[in-house]
């Protein structure tokens, strides 16, 4: 009885599936976590301080552009999330909002390296552009065209506005003081 209050690293019991499944699970949650911290911080994106209209077109697109840019994942999030409560009386369609979400998960969300395709890496904002259309396009199909084009009209509008009255003089000094960005590179 030397071993009385350890705690056993395996159980006889156990067969050896069993620990591979935990450990698949354990690393999907893992993988998971890490997908999703890929994104920007919602209380970054939600900075009070950091709103300010713009002063003239010039500026409006450049900050549309630069914050479409910096928060891509989380803009994402948004136009998934009211399409999503949009669909809630269409099941067929919601089936199909499913399956594309795994796709996304998969593809866009908790992909952690480079995805390539046919020996060619593929950048991040192809991927996003074939998901969305890909998603849109199946999801025209199940014939819930109203639903959809007010959600993505609803989602234009919201991201479009935070992007054109979000400053983007701080978004780099975020990541430099989170130690993502080198000073001097």
């Amino acid at each position: 009885m030397t071993n009385y209050g350890t705690i056993p690293t395996s159980s006889s019991s156990s067969s050896p599936g069993v620990a591979a499944n935990l450990e698949y699970i354990s690393r999907a949650k893992q993988r998971f976590k890490d997908g999703l911290g890929h994104r920007r911080p919602w209380r970054l994106m939600a900075d009070y301080r950091s709103f300010t209209l713009p002063s003239n077109l010039h500026d409006t697109l450049a900050r549309i552009r630069t914050n479409l840019s910096y928060f891509r994942m989380n803009y994402a999030i948004v136009f998934l999330v009211i399409l999503f409560f949009s669909l809630l009386w269409h099941p067929i369609s919601l089936i199909v909002l499913a399956i594309m979400m795994a796709l996304w998960l998969f593809l866009y969300f908790l992909r952690d390296e480079p995805l390539i395709l046919v020996g060619r890496v593929i950048e991040d904002w192809i991927v996003l552009l074939i998901l969305s259309l890909l998603t849109i396009g199946f999801l025209f199909l199940t014939n819930a065209t109203l639903n959809i084009v007010i959600a993505l009209l609803i989602g234009a509008v919201l991201v479009v506005a935070h992007a054109a009255v979000r400053k983007t003089e701080n978004l780099y000094l975020d990541e430099e003081a989170a130690g993502l960005i080198v000073p001097g590179s």
